[in-house]
């Protein structure tokens, strides 16, 4: 940076610092008020001297990153220089740099908060008649995402075994609850990609502690393990998943509830090695749980029989009709992370540590849940579901209104917001609950060959053989 450089940027910190310049408004004060923003910054360590990247405008200007098209750096200043521009301020230097070290400040544990608090937000104001059969339903699913191919990336989050070094990129398993009533993300865990206790069983156990009794969870095959079961009923809470392809369902055994619906007796496995020896003679040795077969008759659905298994015992309140409604929502799930990882794009992060990686991870999912908040405070003023309404729809939303929210004054804002609000509910989904579509693309891609040794050693190449 040059002397002249540095001393106009001293200037500014110094008007900035002695004359007390406002603050942006992040514009979402119903969602999000500044106050509650700023009392976690502060409870979690993030305070530093009030220079230009102040703790809440590093987060005003990494929130709104995180919720733009275009996720980059440059594009965050090139916002705040706008918001500066408004006031008679000029930010002078555009590098980077100095934003990139401020965001590095933010603790990882106040965007994590954040996000929790929110998503807990909307699950516990969720209208009843959102709910399933009167109960609480929350998802479970996993999935995968990438980062640059970084020394620091791959350490922590080393790249498939099956990709050869330097060809590769690193990866992260992450398991997420999400609220079935709203779609708002409740708690995620992120581990590793291999490696032992890396698999969505052993990161889903580490979410157990934040169930609540009563609640239901709702998941695939893969989390309905003996020990699973056993670990959600100790604390009082109930599950529905697939029947795991490994275990029998016989309907000649058992206790008949009506066709293709009984209740069986579950026996305990052997200890596995990730299960302490008290933890295991605490589980019981037996377990009640009810199986059932579902016949999809919808043509063109590739699964044509679904087994459940579920801890619901009682065939009068819980139906098997409502049982077979509320797996068909367990799809909810992969439009969720559909949603999180290609419409806010964190299917491929950009962050180049591990730290902030996962603060890139804990933004973006705040911005979701935050238009998720938003779609169910619409959903509960104009009457309808939220799931019927486009999450797709309402970012633009907020995207096209955010600019008029942060600029407007409080009357102004309060003014507006109820036409976002109108604007979010109108824009509902298609209809169309038997959707059949092709497993395939139509869009061919360019015909480049695969990278097969690091970029370094092929550009090395190029440069030879020219």
């Amino acid at each position: 940076m040059s002397h002249s450089t540095t001393a106009r940027l001293r200037f500014q910190i110094h008007r900035l610092t002695t004359h007390r310049a406002p603050q942006p408004e992040l514009g979402l004060d119903d969602i999000l008020p500044q106050a509650t923003v700023t009392q976690i910054l502060t409870a979690e360590g993030a305070t530093w001297k009030e220079v230009l990247y102040t703790p809440w405008v590093t987060f005003w200007t990494f929130f709104w990153q995180m919720l733009s098209p275009d996720r980059s750096c440059r594009c965050a200043l090139k916002r705040l220089a706008a918001w500066m521009s408004l006031r008679g301020q000029t930010l002078n230097d555009e590098d980077t740099s100095a934003y990139c070290k401020a965001r590095a400040r933010l603790p990882e544990s106040a965007l994590r908060r954040l996000t929790r608090l929110l998503g807990s937000q909307a699950h516990h104001r969720a209208a009843p008649s959102w709910q399933w059969c009167g109960r609480a339903v929350k998802v479970v699913d996993g999935s995968t995402v990438i980062m640059p191919d970084t020394q620091a990336n791959q350490k922590a989050y080393p790249q498939s075994s099956s990709q050869k070094p330097g060809l590769g990129f690193p990866i992260a398993r992450i398991v997420v609850l999400f609220c079935l009533a709203t779609g708002a993300v409740l708690e995620v865990a992120l581990g590793q990609y291999r490696g032992k206790q890396t698999g969505e069983n052993a990161l889903f156990r580490s979410l157990h502690e934040t169930l609540e009794p009563e609640d239901v969870v709702l998941g695939d095959r893969y989390y309905g393990s003996y020990f699973d079961i056993a670990l959600l009923k100790q604390r009082g809470v109930d599950s529905v998943f697939r029947l795991h392809q490994r275990r029998p369902c016989d309907f000649r055994r058992g206790r008949r509830l009506g066709k293709e619906d009984q209740i069986v007796t579950w026996l305990r496995p052997n200890r596995p090695d990730w299960m302490e020896e008290a933890t295991y003679a605490q589980i019981p040795a037996t377990m009640e749980i009810r199986q059932m077969r579902i016949h999809v008759q919808q043509r063109g659905f590739r699964t044509r029989v679904l087994d459940l298994a579920t801890t619901l015992l009682d065939h009068e309140i819980y139906t098997k009709a409502d049982l077979s409604t509320l797996f068909r929502q367990r799809w909810h799930a992969e439009l969720d992370l559909r949603s999180i990882k290609i419409v806010l794009g964190m299917d491929l992060l950009r962050c180049k540590t591990p730290e902030m990686v996962r603060k890139e991870i804990w933004m973006t999912l705040l911005g979701y849940n935050v238009i998720r908040m938003v779609m169910a405070q619409a959903s509960q003023e104009h009457r309808c579901d939220p799931r019927h309404l486009s999450f797709k729809g309402a970012l633009q939303t907020v995207q096209e209104f955010g600019p008029a929210l942060r600029a407007g004054s409080a009357w102004h804002r309060r003014w507006l917001w109820t036409i976002v609000l109108s604007s979010v509910a109108g824009d509902a989904v298609g209809h169309r609950p038997n959707r059949v579509e092709p497993r395939a693309r139509k869009r061919r891609p360019k015909p480049y060959p695969l990278l097969t040794k690091p970029r370094r050693q092929a550009r090395a190449a190029l440069l030879k053989t020219g």
